[in-house]
């Protein structure tokens, strides 16, 4: 049985019940799956295409995100087994790597046992949303919200907007012809080989669900890309708090962006 996580004020319903079963499924079923996916591991072609494919969209968000990140608190929503909150303390950040799945923060923990960064992980069983994590100056949130509905998609980002300084760069699940059909194809595949559970979301739906949310109101959507890896199809987004563009801000020195 999953363990419990406590309650997050404002979720829905549907939020709820697809946070308990992404935790069931990545604390038992996927652990292992997920840590071999994340490491040099021999595996099998489908995942090998997909390990490629989170390579890449790491490497995107990544590339979003100031390459000095000292002084800067970051929140890894969905940190799974850790690789991009070691990225991110390599860069020099004050990580919080929270996931719903035990499991997998033991392997994020053996993995930082075995390194010497300049910034420094905090490792949390828990919800992304949950208040209790505190404010940052950026959110990273790979592959963790394309598990929900576009709706209670939007209220997370907008919950997460309320306690975050700078911007977000989180990715989502594009609805495409191609990738509905690959999808009900893929059920034909081995359990093993199979992939979790997602919501494809249309883009333009999600950039009037973002204009239209009053949680939203005072950020920007920024670059977006596409990366496509046999199975693996996802989209990264980056979100930019608009008062944080402030030449005040700027000049002040307190906000760092790229290009």
């Amino acid at each position: 049985m999953a363990p419990t996580i406590a309650p997050t004020p404002s979720s829905t319903e549907s939020y709820r019940d697809r946070r308990a079963w992404i935790a069931e499924y990545f604390d038992r079923t996927a652990s292992r799956a997920w840590a071999a996916l994340t490491s040099d591991a021999p595996v099998s072609g489908i995942r090998r295409n997909v390990r490629l494919g989170r390579e890449r969209m790491g490497a995107t968000l990544l590339g979003w995100l100031p390459s000095d990140l000292r002084g800067m608190r970051v929140l890894d929503a969905g940190c799974g087994p850790g690789v991009l909150a070691l990225a991110l303390a390599a860069r020099g950040a004050d990580v919080v790597a929270v996931d719903l799945a035990g499991s997998l923060l033991e392997v994020a923990r053996a993995r930082l046992a075995q390194q010497e960064l300049p910034g420094r992980v905090e490792l949390r069983l828990g919800d992304m949303l949950d208040p209790a994590l505190g404010s940052f100056d950026y959110v990273v949130a790979m592959d963790s919200l394309i598990h929900y509905q576009g709706p209670d998609m939007l209220r997370a980002l907008g919950q997460l907007a309320s306690r975050t300084r700078v911007g977000m760069v989180v990715t989502f699940a594009p609805r495409t012809p191609l990738l509905s059909v690959m999808h009900a194809v893929g059920r034909a595949f081995p359990r093993r080989d199979r992939a979790p559970a997602i919501e494809p979301i249309n883009e333009q739906r999600l950039r009037h669900g973002f204009a239209a949310s009053e949680a939203l109101s005072g950020w920007e959507l920024g670059r977006t890309q596409r990366i496509a890896s046999g199975f693996y199809t996802s989209q990264a987004l980056e979100l930019t708090n608009v008062s944080a563009l402030h030449p005040a801000s700027l000049a002040a020195g307190r906000v760092t962006l790229n290009s």
